[in-house]
């Protein structure tokens, strides 16, 4: 494939976590599977190595350095080494952001020391429910009393849900006169009627812990509101975009993995005396998949540059997140298929691959969705066609 652009430092940390990931995160997995959970422990050690959250300034313990292609590194070996469910890039670079983009500089030094050297798991908590992808659906409540906000409320399939000290909960703060009207509220672990619920059992990613969480007239004192309590909705989509754009690196990476695994397979699997890979169709099914992760890899290469540049747009995030997610599910299903009945035993690597490449298309938002947001946008009066274009 093409080369990539990655600095030398970069290329360095690149080297630095994969070693990180061999000797404390590996060799743990498979109990963390077996009980549902990672422990707390692994997420000390990746921040006393510098490997959670290395974008904050360095006035509140980070590196400050805000280039995306860090975590893109972090994802990505993350799904070579097999390691995708524990999510320590959800704590990173999904949920810590929130703080410095919309909370307070009191809130921020006070939350943010602790995420970085591991201390304390964020999450955060949209899903209900009877509402996921839809955010007008929800049902869960915050009302301002005095000097505080009272939530109540339920949330469902939240990940890091269990491990989680901090949690960003959405709930809607106007719902009799403005349905729109949302904030963040960030719940903190030992709050007054904050209750988890199971940890639920899953098809794949067995190590995530993913909970339902309930609220029941639990006092958020104002200083623990992201930003104004009216603008929650804007403050999620301002995220949306990178979110998906993590999510799309890691889909990427699981189909090459899977892409790899096959190789391997089909290589040693011998069929009528010869190799399972000296057979015209093995080939020429691999030779495409080959050439769609290459394209995808190119595409989200550009995706990092853009955002980086400040300039990814919610469309080419779905665009991205629509093709690498339905990707990986196809280098998953291939895989399993060139296995033959080997494939299907958990004892083969590519059984996981299937199995945690299940949820890919849902939760970040369902392909469909990210299907009506591609279609709004070249259905637009403003949408310009490609030919009328200046590049």
């Amino acid at each position: 494939m093409l080369k990539r652009n990655f600095t030398e430092e970069q290329n360095m940390f690149r080297d630095a976590y994969r070693k990180f990931l061999s000797a404390e995160i590996v060799p743990n997995m498979e109990r963390w599977r077996e009980q549902g959970i990672v422990d707390r422990e692994a997420f000390l050690k990746a921040g006393e190595q510098g490997f959670l959250m290395i974008w904050p300034d360095e006035a509140l313990g980070g590196m400050g350095d805000n280039d995306f292609r860090y975590e893109q590194i972090i994802i990505e070996e993350n799904s070579y080494a097999r390691t995708s469910d524990w999510f320590c890039t959800l704590h990173s670079r999904l949920v810590g952001p929130y703080f410095t983009r919309c909370g307070s500089p009191e809130l921020q030094q006070r939350i943010l020391p602790k995420c970085i050297t591991g201390e304390t798991i964020l999450a955060v908590a949209m899903t209900e429910p009877d509402a996921g992808s839809d955010l007008a659906g929800m049902r869960a409540t915050a009302k301002l009393d005095g000097d505080h906000w009272v939530l109540n409320g339920a949330k469902t399939y939240i990940s890091n849900g269990i491990n989680a000290d901090v949690i960003i909960v959405a709930a809607k703060t106007d719902p009799d006169n403005n349905p729109h009207a949302m904030g963040l509220f960030v719940v903190e672990r030992g709050m007054d009627g904050f209750e988890r619920g199971r940890n639920l059992k899953k098809m794949g990613l067995k190590a995530q812990d993913t909970a339902e969480l309930f609220f029941h007239d639990v006092k958020i004192p104002k200083e623990n509101v992201l930003g104004d309590p009216q603008q929650g909705f804007i403050y999620l989509m301002q995220g949306l975009a990178e979110e998906r754009l993590i999510g799309s690196v890691g889909y990427l990476s699981a189909a090459q993995l899977s892409f790899d695994l096959s190789l391997e397979f089909v290589q040693d699997r011998k069929v009528f005396g010869k190799p399972l890979s000296k057979f015209q169709n093995t080939q020429f099914e691999l030779a495409a998949l080959r050439t769609e992760i290459d394209v995808a890899q190119c595409y989200v290469d550009q995706c990092v540059a853009a955002h980086n540049a400040g300039e990814l747009t919610d469309v080419d995030a779905a665009k991205a997140k629509l093709l690498t997610s339905e990707l990986q599910i196809k280098a998953a299903n291939l895989g399993v298929q060139l296995h033959g009945g080997a494939g299907y035993m958990d004892e083969y690597a590519i059984s996981r691959q299937y199995t945690d490449a299940r949820i890919s298309t849902i939760y970040a938002g369902s392909s469909e969705i990210m299907k009506i947001i591609i279609s709004r946008d070249f259905m637009s009066p403003n949408y310009i066609p490609f030919n009328s274009k200046n590049f």
